[in-house]
């Protein structure tokens, strides 16, 4: 078709649009035009009127709800923001309900207007009060309840000013939230005034939400709260923790022009008046982010995605041994023996470890697996083996290891890759039973040659007991109202092993599950469950004895912040369950209870189990809200005794940072930190916590090695220190009189050489077995009983010792 039977055809439209020609008459039309209607139907035949109506709509059905309803959304925000007046005085509410008053009722009216130029109903909700009751209003995104408005109504001072920013926050979301579902909409904003303005409104309430919540984190009294940011110079918050060394990342692992990983920054115009510092969208691949840590002996190994560092920890500061440099991302790592196991996800990973990465779509250089080394010389480890997998490896379990073989469980969260490239990796559907979802890998690796090592079996362990089908976990999606929306369960992100008791606990996306590995082989799940606050089941840590299982929900993936003032604390949280008779059972959650910025990805991540007799203690990092630790031995009231915490990397742009694990190993906490580097720390007496069940927790056998998500049970030695730890407990609980506490303590703190010297003193022997004798009895299975029953079975020990 030429361009000028275009242009004709074009303006032969127009006409019938506006009933004028660039000439000024209509042109006649003698072909009908007409409209098909339902099969059976009958044809009709439109005017030319008609047919331009239905072309020329310049409004869609999703605009005008989104109107009506934003109209009403914010009337609610107008109504909220009249209580403030006689209810608080404090200066920053007053201002952002002046702001609110203002700006929404201008908008409200605007709504109006534009509706009721294009004839649609337009709500009026001061002129009639049952507007804010029809048409399910009250379930759109953001809106309190009636309730709730209720509870704001009658709240006063303080209390009023936590209620107000709270629920205020979440109805700014929701209007965001508003705004790009009707973005979504195939057609919607087509108008572009409604367009300029919808885009005013979420960017308005994006501004006003981080107002609000520097306000509403200034009303915690939490030290942590507001720190001062920066990379090397952030402001530091710490309680009942020593920090004894921390170290930037090694030469080679960071870049050199960039070392934060920051997006490039715009440098403004000498003409621009916008004095705000503006960064680029997109930021560095986590190219140098510091990953996960293992331990065997005095070796510390840090994995990175770039490969790993190897440090000798002999001393509070450790010394770095050598750096070695395989990209491949995530870099988690497991020492077993002279061997290093690492995981390996990322497309441009490469078989030879080299620094260029893989383009192509298919490639034999592509590596995507299990990595394994030889680190009998840490100064030089050489690769010697490698397993390939269909999603790569995003952490992986040392299940069991003698002198001949070690068994490895792999979970892939990543993509799966091409049939043409690794045979067997079948994308498929929930379905399909030959996908690549819906598994776990099993992994043997023979110690003589790892060059042999094989996946053996994939087995599908979320599979529904009844009908075989493979998906038969949760499914994906939220929970109800109010819920958070959880992943569905194809993968395992965690799987920590407990071999004493052959079990494992899976972090496996939508579901927290228990697998029996009394054959490693043929792991068998035997329980399964959900959280209706959990959106991303991620990690998973016994208890000592364990009877319980610590999960990590990560709210966001690691890169969002999700420890706000505003965000609900049982979401990015850890959930504490108990296990009866092999089966989980909800207990409580637990939450750093600072308020964090925008600007610092939050929320719960990797910890491990504090070897203090007696109790349930956890390390754990929260990524930029920093290491924390806490009690659980009550798994339904857990609380925190310890933390420590630097400002956001930057304080205008949120930076990927902050702790990635933090373990504690032979009387440390090291934390590794995924753009600063490594940090070190030592556990102080306080309140919550005594110089005797440190020195405790110090003496605890944890076996040749740590690797995360395996667990052994730690002993403690009869020593008197551990005596004393226990009596500190019993005094604590008021389980035992001052008196008979003193007398413990004394005659234990007597004992202390003679048994370290290896000496004999009976008449010390027969006042220690005297004293424990004389200890409360109490209920069985009752904390106290086990308790007392510890402590006499340490004193009886170290009695014996000294006949």
């Amino acid at each position: 078709m030429s361009n000028k039977a275009k242009f004709f055809i074009g303006t032969a439209v127009l006409a019938v649009s506006t009933g004028l020609t660039a000439a000024g008459p209509v042109i006649a039309q003698d072909a009908p035009i007409v409209q098909p209607g339902a099969p059976g139907e009958a044809v009709r035949q439109l005017s030319a009127e008609e047919a331009v109506q239905i072309a020329a709509n310049r409004y869609s059905d999703d605009d005008v709800r989104f109107m009506q309803g934003m109209i009403l959304h914010h009337y609610q925000a107008v109504q909220m923001a009249a209580l403030v007046g006689d209810r608080t005085n404090t200066s920053d509410l007053v201002d952002i309900a002046g702001r609110i008053d203002a700006s929404q009722a201008d908008e409200i009216a605007f709504m109006q207007g534009w509706l009721r130029e294009r004839g649609e109903d337009a709500p009026d909700p001061a002129g009639d009060p049952h507007a804010m009751h029809h048409g399910g209003h009250q379930t759109m995104s953001g809106m309190a309840t009636p309730e709730q408005m209720a509870e704001l109504a009658a709240a006063r001072d303080m209390a009023f000013d936590a209620l107000f920013l709270e629920l205020m926050i979440a109805h700014h979301e929701g209007a965001v939230d508003m705004v790009q579902h009707l973005l979504n909409q195939r057609g919607s904003a087509y108008d572009p005034i409604l367009f300029d303005f919808v885009n005013d409104v979420r960017g308005e309430q994006e501004a006003e939400i981080r107002r609000m919540n520097a306000t509403l984190s200034g009303l915690s009294q939490d030290p942590r709260t507001g720190l001062a940011g920066g990379f090397r110079d952030a402001e530091e918050a710490i309680s009942n923790l020593a920090l004894l060394a921390s170290l930037p990342k090694p030469t080679g692992f960071f870049d050199v022009e960039n070392p934060a990983g920051k997006p490039p920054e715009i440098e403004a115009d000498e003409s621009d008046e916008d004095i705000e510092r503006r960064f680029g969208d997109r930021a560095p691949f986590l190219s140098f982010s510091n990953t996960d840590i293992a331990f065997a002996g005095d070796l510390m190994a840090v994995g990175n995605y770039h490969g790993f560092n190897l440090y000798r920890i002999d001393a509070d500061e450790p010394r770095l041994v050598s750096s070695v440099v395989c990209p491949g991302g995530q870099g988690d790592v497991s020492i077993v023996g002279d061997l290093l196991i690492m995981s390996v996800q990322d497309t441009r990973g490469r078989v030879d470890c080299g620094r260029q990465g893989v383009t192509e779509d298919v490639s034999e250089e592509r590596f995507r697996g299990i990595r394994v080394f030889d680190i009998s010389d840490p100064v030089a480890p050489r690769q010697v083996g490698q397993v390939q997998t269909c999603r790569g490896s995003h952490t992986h379990s040392v299940v069991s290891s003698d002198d001949e073989l070690i068994i490895v469980y792999n979970s892939g969260t990543s993509s799966i890759r091409s049939e043409d490239e690794l045979a067997g990796c079948v994308a498929g559907l929930p379905g399909d039973e030959e996908t690549a979802l819906f598994s776990i890998d099993v992994i043997e690796i023979p110690v003589a040659d790892p060059s042999q090592s094989r996946l053996v079996d994939s087995p599908q362990v979320f599979a529904d007991d009844e009908s075989g089908r493979i998906a038969g976990l949760w499914a994906g999606g939220d929970h109800g109202e109010g819920t958070q929306s959880t992943r569905r369960t194809d993968q395992c992100h965690d799987i920590t092993v407990f071999p004493a008791l052959d079990l494992a606990a899976g972090a496996c996306s939508g579901n927290g599950i228990i697998l029996d590995i009394s054959d490693p082989r043929a792991p068998r799940r035997i329980d399964a469950v959900v959280d209706q606050g959990f959106a991303y089941w991620h990690s998973a840590t016994f208890n000592n004895a364990g009877t319980k299982v610590l999960f990590t929900d990560e709210w966001g993936g690691g890169g969002r912040p999700r420890c706000r003032a505003q965000d609900p604390s049982d979401w990015g949280a850890n959930a504490i369950y108990d296990i009866n008779d092999g089966q989980l059972e909800f207990a409580g959650y637990f939450k750093i209870p600072s308020a964090q910025t925008e600007e610092e990805n939050c929320v719960a991540h990797n910890g491990s189990v504090v070897p203090v007799p007696g109790r349930d203690i956890f390390v754990q990092s929260w990524y930029q809200g920093g290491v924390s630790v806490i009690d659980f031995t009550d798994s339904a009231n857990p609380y925190e005794i310890a933390f420590f915490d630097r400002g956001p990397i930057d304080e205008d742009r949120m930076i990927s940072g902050g702790y990635w694990s933090s373990y504690w190993y032979d009387g440390r906490i090291y934390a590794s930190e995924i753009a600063r580097g490594l940090d070190v720390f030592a556990l102080l007496p306080s309140a919550h916590l005594t110089a005797n069940e440190i020195a405790a927790a110090a003496l605890a056998d944890q076996g040749e090695a740590f690797n995360p998500q395996q667990q052994f049970p730690v002993s403690w030695p009869d020593h008197p220190v551990v005596g004393l730890a226990y009596v500190d407990q019993l005094e604590r609980m008021n389980a035992i009189s001052a008196e008979a506490a003193e007398q413990l303590s004394a005659a234990l703190d007597r004992a202390v050489q003679p048994v370290e010297n290896g000496a004999r003193d009976a008449d010390l022997a027969s006042e220690l077995s005297g004293l424990a004798d004389a200890l409360p009895s109490a209920e069985t299975g009752s904390p106290l009983a086990s308790r007392t029953t510890a402590l006499r079975a340490v004193i009886d020990g170290v009695a014996s010792s000294l006949r």
